[in-house]
């Protein structure tokens, strides 16, 4: 008897079995479509036989393996070993590669985010941009995982991406030169005296204590308290759900943050948080955009359902899927997904997304517009009337403007609203907040 008739028989006894012991042991559940089955060992005989060339048996199987599951959403794959470890590291923060989190969209690659300081993000690809092709190679029905692996490399070596971008005339040609990618999921600086500003970059596991980390530091840098926080998840395309809660526990006294609901009883899971909120009710403002993905949409959801956020910025990518990581034989896996999350009230962001408390679209501010300095004032009229300010006075009010223009001369740094609108106008309406609350008590 041949290999083929041996693979076909054992793989049809095995099935058979299978589907045996699961009616016994589960009446409810479904038998295996053995005729269905049957159809798939005559496709791969006929494949195995009278393919133009010879195919390995195992290369066949896998290939069947990820069809299957890429037919199921953008986000369930077949993990060989190589991929299963890509992924791995890509959790822990450090990995090769380009620096972009990407998914499909009509048999193209679409890039949900790229990572902060990586060479994606330095060689100007964007969220929302296709691509469509890789080193002249197209990527029209190429699978997901093959399509990183081009994408990865040796550090130091040349890469040549064509994307197409929503409003452009034309493909872009994009030349990015690979690099380690080290991932810091968490920077946080002070923009303003007692306003702070903490940007996270991806949800790893790590990253809910390295915010409460640069929460502390931001709080000791203003006198152990904060009038206000800007948390930045723009073009956080997600990461570990573990990850979120903790992240959202850290503004949160009570109540439930997420929970999950699958078919299977290990996917219905229900995350609450514990004291206490390390701002103690200051003001926060999240900002998202179309890039923020998942579990960014977690924390999101979560803090606007409590009323403890304001969201600013643009509606979110739309990931409301949870995917588990199934270990297999030969050190291979799968990513299948298991559930949908929902927000405390209930919602599911799933397709739709987080829509912003205040739509900020992401502009651009020319120096122009917000140049002042030829604006005529009282001071500048002949004639005007003094402040009654005594001389002293006057002097030190004028040696400290002198200051502060030298200062700026000096630095010659554009303005926040010149480099981040988004970011301008979150300042503002978090100021006012803090205003708001100091006079209301």
């Amino acid at each position: 008897m041949s290999l083929l008739k041996n693979f076909t028989i054992t793989l049809l006894l095995s099935l058979t079995t299978a589907a045996i012991a699961n009616t016994e042991q589960d009446n409810e559940a479904d038998t295996l479509p053995l005729d269905e089955l049957r159809i798939f060992t005559e496709v791969f005989a006929k494949v195995k036989n009278d393919y133009v060339e010879i195919i390995d048996d195992r290369e066949l199987i896998e290939n069947a393996i990820r069809g299957m599951l890429e037919g199921l959403d953008p986000h369930s794959a077949y993990l060989d070993k190589e991929h299963y470890e890509d992924l791995q590291e890509g959790t822990s923060g450090e990995f090769g590669g380009l620096g972009i989190e990407v998914g499909m969209e009509d048999g193209f690659i679409k890039v949900i985010s790229p990572i902060d300081d990586t060479p994606a993000q330095r060689a100007g690809v964007k969220a929302g941009d296709l691509i469509i092709k890789l080193d002249e190679k197209s990527v029209k029905g190429m699978a997901l995982n093959d399509a990183v692996k081009l994408m990865r490399g040796k550090p130091g070596s040349d890469i040549l991406i064509t994307v197409v971008r929503e409003g452009g005339d034309k493909p872009m040609e994009i030349t990015i030169t690979r690099d380690v990618i080290t991932v810091k999921s968490v920077r946080g600086k002070i923009l303003e005296p007692g306003y702070g500003y903490i940007r996270v970059s991806n949800f790893q596991t790590h990253t809910a204590e390295d915010l409460r980390k640069s929460l502390e530091k931001l709080k000791i840098e203003n006198d152990n308290g904060l009038s206000g926080l800007i948390l930045d998840l723009r073009n956080n395309p997600g990461g570990i759900l573990n990850a979120a809660v903790g992240v959202s526990d850290l503004f949160l006294d009570s109540g439930l943050i997420v929970y999950t609901e699958g078919r299977i009883k290990d996917s219905k899971l229900r995350f609450t948080a514990k004291p206490t909120d390390m701002l103690k009710d200051a003001p926060i403002i999240v900002l998202v955009n179309g890039g923020s993905a998942s579990a960014s949409e977690i924390v999101a959801g979560a803090l606007q359902d409590h009323d403890r956020a304001i969201i600013m910025g643009e509606r979110t990518f739309g990931k409301g899927s949870v995917q588990t990581i199934l270990p297999m034989n030969d050190k291979a896996a799968l990513k299948l997904t298991t559930a949908r999350y929902f927000t405390p009230s209930g919602r599911s962001i799933q397709a739709s997304g987080i829509e912003p408390d205040i739509i900020i679209e992401n502009i651009r501010i020319d120096s122009t517009a917000t140049n002042s300095s030829a604006r005529i004032k009282e001071s500048d009229l002949t004639g005007h009337l003094d402040n009654g300010m005594k001389e002293d006075e006057k002097d030190n009010t004028k040696k400290s403007k002198e200051t502060k223009a030298k200062k700026k001369e000096k630095n010659n740094e554009p303005s926040l609203a010149e480099t981040d609108y988004q970011l301008y106008e979150a300042l503002n309406v978090l100021k006012g907040l803090a205003i708001h609350l100091k006079k209301t008590g």
